[in-house]
């Protein structure tokens, strides 16, 4: 298995020391650690980005790609989308931060993912993802009074130390101890407990092993953070079971499913609803903004006179990422068919993967959901991370670097996924399915996948 969320494929463009690029890493490493603002932006080339537009980038050299990474899944209508930059520009000017009371378009927002979300009440706007989370295991242990929590291995909630800890584990440190940071307190990654996802008898016996002391469990309805485990319809519904039995809280991470998979995110389409749900990344197109829904008797916990939970922050609501979030959103309520073109397309892509694998006879396995996919390289079925720790994760990073130096922007790290936008066509996949049969068959002739 891979060594860490940061590892990614060697670089193999040996020119790359002579571009702007490489120049504008080497300022950067100067003043920001590691040349990068974020551990998983380190992928060797391209190192600079200029540009984007629809379903491409360009790098600072000029070189343009077919953008299959998406900011990490960000990026849900394509980059720079009049739909979304146009009442943003509108709204420079005429709203600014104020730091106090509410303003309308905080309260447009929230009515919008409220009637969109299924298990939605009442909202809280975060700046992020991890912050949205962080609320939510907050919230799960204050309304339970217990402490534990149960995520499952290979699921990434964020950087907070409750969290972070038995992502993209190596084999030996899987379901152990395996924090991703130093400067985490024992007693914090302790009171994190770790199953395996499909396998609801780790669950229960979590929830026999710690009688009354679990406050929640927190999921990806599909842990996209390594690559795309689909839950079987008898896992959610006996999750759903199983907390509600147990006095704990279900909590969908829809930090990347929600919005991208259907407008109410995957518990839409599972027909399962959580006790709080997060959110983020594609709801704005790329405009920081996330948030945390619930029910009303939670969510009322944050209120700042008669509740007990604290909610802060300076710039929750900001004007720009709400412009973003309702633009977002508006344009998914009136355009149902972006899910039926992005699924259609994902579907495309997987079908095409599967007859080059199968052509090829090779070891490896095509996953996905809507507009996501992922190739494992490795037999099937794959059902949890135990499956994926027999995933040939050199072979697996060694075809995105190959596939993003032919054009195909996927990043070149072991169970990370590829995103469709709704700026691709059935030609960019077609496209992208013809290099791909090349670089399988270059792998394949060279001995990197088998």
């Amino acid at each position: 298995m891979s060594p860490g969320i940061g590892t990614a494929a060697s670089d193999h463009n040996p020119r790359n020391t002579a571009t702007r690029g490489w120049a504008l890493h080497q300022a950067a490493a100067e003043v920001i650690p590691g040349g990068v603002n974020s551990a998983t932006r380190y992928v060797g080339h391209p190192y600079a980005f200029g540009g984007g537009d629809g379903a491409y980038v360009v790098d600072l050299d000029g070189n343009r790609y077919l953008d299959y990474h998406a900011a990490f899944g960000a990026i849900l209508l394509g980059h720079n989308s009049p739909v979304v930059d146009d009442p943003v520009r509108a709204a420079v000017g005429a709203l600014d931060l104020f730091g106090l009371g509410v303003t309308e378009l905080e309260v447009e927002l929230a009515t919008r993912v409220t009637e969109a979300i299924p298990s939605a009440e009442m909202m809280i706007a975060t700046m992020s993802g991890s912050e949205a989370t962080a609320q939510a295991v907050r919230l799960a242990r204050a309304a339970t009074g217990r402490q534990l929590l149960v995520k499952f291995q290979g699921g990434f909630h964020g950087w907070h130390d409750a969290v972070a800890r038995n992502v993209i584990s190596r084999p030996e440190l899987a379901y152990g101890r395996d924090p991703l940071s130093a400067g985490i307190l024992d007693s914090v990654l302790e009171s994190t407990l770790i199953a395996e996802f499909n396998d609801l008898d780790s669950v229960k016996a979590l929830f026999e092993q710690y009688p009354d002391r679990i406050a929640g469990v927190i999921m990806e309805p599909i842990p996209h953070n390594v690559g795309a485990l689909v839950p079987t319809q008898e896992f959610v519904d006996g999750l759903r079971a199983l907390t509600a039995d147990h006095g704990a809280l279900l909590i969908f991470d829809e930090v990347i499913t929600g919005f991208r998979h259907a407008l109410g995110g995957y518990q839409e389409v599972c027909g399962v609803q959580p006790d709080l749900t997060t959110f983020g990344k594609g709801m704005a197109n790329g405009y920081p903004i996330g948030g945390l829904a619930g029910p009303r008797s939670l969510m009322e916990r944050f209120d700042g006179q008669k509740g007990d939970v604290l909610l802060a922050g300076t710039f929750n609501g900001y004007a720009l990422g709400a412009t973003a979030a309702i633009a977002t959103i508006d344009h998914l309520r009136s355009n149902p068919d972006f899910y039926t073109r992005t699924h259609a397309l994902g579907a495309r892509m997987r079908s095409g993967l599967e007859g080059i694998v199968s052509e090829l006879d090779l070891q490896a396995t095509v996953a996905g959901f809507g507009g996501v996919f992922s190739l494992y390289f490795t037999a099937g079925p794959i059902k949890g991370y135990r499956d994926l720790m027999r995933n040939d994760d050199q072979a697996y990073a060694t075809f995105h670097r190959r596939m993003t130096d032919a054009g195909f922007l996927m990043i070149p790290m072991s169970l990370k996924r590829n995103h469709i936008s709704g700026s691709h066509t059935e030609e960019d996949v077609d496209r992208t399915l013809d290099a791909a049969r090349d670089v399988l068959a270059s792998m394949k002739a060279d001995g990197s996948a088998h």
